[in-house]
């Protein structure tokens, strides 16, 4: 598995991981809002792709404006989760995004979510040394959310 910048042929991909978790976060093959974040994020060097020869395992859009840094998107394919995939991808963008002192925050499903055990994302930000903050706006699907943050030196 390599982790490296995302390119613009990575978009379809992108979108094939998007079909995968519409169910836990609400539309977004088709929409224009979620194309449009991720072609910014691409040309903004700070979308992330984890491959393996040609299959896409996942995906990271990251905010890097410190000090408080964002993981706005993270997905691993149904057929690598649990395989480190977005261990890799966090670690990666730690390194090359994270300059200093602050923390990293990620909105993930509340612990009443349908999502929050079936997709493993709180267990999997608990691991990485985030720990549950404040209760934040619902997804599109109408589903809780909460901030998950960690320090970061």
């Amino acid at each position: 598995m390599i982790v490296r910048l995302a390119r613009e042929q990575d978009f379809p991909a992108f979108l094939g991981l998007a079909a995968q978790v519409e169910h836990w976060f609400g539309p977004m093959v088709e929409d224009p809002g979620f194309h449009g974040a991720v072609d910014q994020h691409i040309r903004r060097s700070t979308a992330l792709v984890a491959v393996s020869g040609p299959d896409l395992l996942g995906a990271l859009l990251f905010g890097a404006k410190p000090p408080v840094y964002h993981v706005h998107w993270l997905v691993v394919s149904e057929k690598a989760r649990g395989q480190g995939v977005g261990g890799a991808l966090m670690t990666d963008a730690v390194r090359r995004f994270v300059l200093g002192p602050g923390s990293i925050e990620v909105v993930t499903f509340g612990a009443d979510h349908p999502g929050a055990v079936a997709s493993g994302a709180r267990a999997f930000y608990e691991r990485l040394g985030f720990t549950p903050a404040e209760a934040t706006d619902p997804g599109p699907e109408g589903g809780s959310r909460q901030v998950y943050r960690r320090s970061v030196i």
